[in-house]
Parts: structure tokens; C-alpha cells; sequence
């Protein structure tokens, strides 16, 4: 089972990462830091774990009725959209309020509208990219899936979410950024917060999900044809 981070944790992370362990958030208020990580983290790992399981969780319907199978993981990642915008919409209420309440927050309004549905995308893409190798690789090694989610658990501390990127010692700073995940939670994060939209860090995200993309598909489209004799 991979942990998905809920409201209901936010409370405990404020106390724990915030309160005890005085992890800082930039100035920001606590609640809404996390929020602004997990949101989009959320989406990102469900998409992924989902996805990952394609060829095992759907060896009967494959078996019996032809249909391109890539139907499969991409219905995955569209139907997902429906709990991040429960999320996010939960996430808006709380900006919301820190923003009435004066909080030191400075949202770049004029971006938000055209670059946030971006990282949407960019994300599905990333999650739908790495999950359909990790579904190809599972037709083989059905003890892959568990790894995967260990490795979800570790990139969940391994990304800015539950502290900003600038906690980062700078000689370390780039092992951060070469995690494809790290752009978009930074520019989801500025985007509603304030600060510097990573762009440069975006544009690394954007060719490495458009990399994974590809071979995904490419590997998706090669298995499928065999994956009877094996799963």
C-alpha cells in the first residue's frame, strides 16, 4: 500500500515538521505549504501506483476483447482528475482563507489560470509515463509492483513537499532537482504562494516526462502483444 498523504495528516505535519522538528517554510503559512505539496503529489503517485498495475489488474479483460490497451492507463490518469479536484479544491479553501486572513502570501494571479492546468498535464504525463513501464516490467517481474511502491514512499521525502526546496544545503540542491517531480510541486507551490517559478527546472521536468513518455509507449505498445504468455 503506498501513503498518500490526506487533510486529515496536514494537522500532524504542522506539528511534527513545523512545530517540532522547526523544518522551515519559507515564511509561509505551515498548513497551506503542505497542502500546496501534497495536492499535486497526490495526483502524481496515484496516477503512477494505478497505472503500474495495468497488465496484471486487467489480464482477464485483455484476454477476452481486443482494444488498444493504452485506453487502459491513459482512462487511469483522466478519471484521477476527478479526486485531485477534490483536493485541490480543498486546498483552495484554505488559500482562500490565509489570503483574507492577510497571510505573507503573494500568488502570481497573472500566471495561475494559464499554468497551472500545465502542471496538471505535465504530471499526468509523468505519472502515465512511468507507470506504463513499470506495468510492462511487471508482466515479468510480478514482485516489481512492491518495490515501486517503496520507491513512491522514498521520492515522497526524496521531493519539496513537506519542506520548500531552499532547505536544501546548496551542494546537495541539484540531486533534489534532477528529480522530475521537484519543478512542478516548486511551481505549484510558487504559483499560489509567491516566489520565483522555477522555470529552468520546468523545461528539465518537461524533456525528462517527454523522454519516459515515449519509451513508455514504446515498451507498452511492444509487451502488449506478448503479455499473455507471461502474466
Amino acid at each position: 500500500m503506498v501513503f498518500h498523504p490526506t487533510a486529515a495528516d496536514h494537522p500532524c505535519f504542522t506539528i511534527i515538521f513545523s512545530g517540532v522538528a522547526k523544518i522551515p517554510t519559507d515564511g509561509y503559512p505551515a498548513m497551506l505549504c503542505y497542502l500546496a505539496g501534497t495536492t499535486p503529489w497526490n495526483y502524481f503517485a496515484t496516477c503512477l501506483t494505478k497505472t503500474a498495475n495495468t497488465f496484471v489488474q486487467n489480464a482477464g479483460i485483455f484476454d477476452k476483447v481486443y482494444f488498444p490497451r493504452l485506453v487502459v492507463p491513459l482512462s487511469i490518469v483522466v478519471s484521477n482528475i476527478i479526486q485531485f479536484g477534490i483536493h485541490f479544491l480543498l486546498f483552495l479553501g484554505f488559500f482562500l482563507y490565509y489570503l483574507a486572513k492577510g497571510s505573507a502570501i503573494h500568488p502570481h494571479w497573472g500566471l495561475l489560470v494559464a499554468l497551472t492546468p500545465a502542471l496538471i498535464l505535465l504530471m499526468a504525463a509523468l505519472g502515465l509515463g512511468a507507470g506504463i513501464i513499470v506495468s510492462s516490467l511487471t508482466t515479468k517481474y510480478r514482485d516489481f509492483t512492491f518495490l515501486v511502491a517503496f520507491g513512491i514512499q522514498l521520492m515522497m521525502y526524496g521531493t519539496p513537499i513537506i519542506y520548500p526546496l531552499s532547505v536544501i544545503p546548496g551542494k546537495w540542491r541539484w540531486l533534489v532537482e534532477l528529480n522530475p517531480m521537484t519543478a512542478p510541486i516548486e511551481a505549484f507551490r510558487a504559483l499560489f504562494l509567491g516566489g520565483p517559478i522555477p522555470w529552468s527546472s520546468l523545461a528539465l521536468s518537461t524533456a525528462t516526462t517527454a523522454v519516459l513518455l515515449v519509451i513508455g509507449v514504446l515498451i507498452f505498445n511492444r509487451v502488449e502483444k506478448t503479455f499473455m504468455d507471461t502474466v
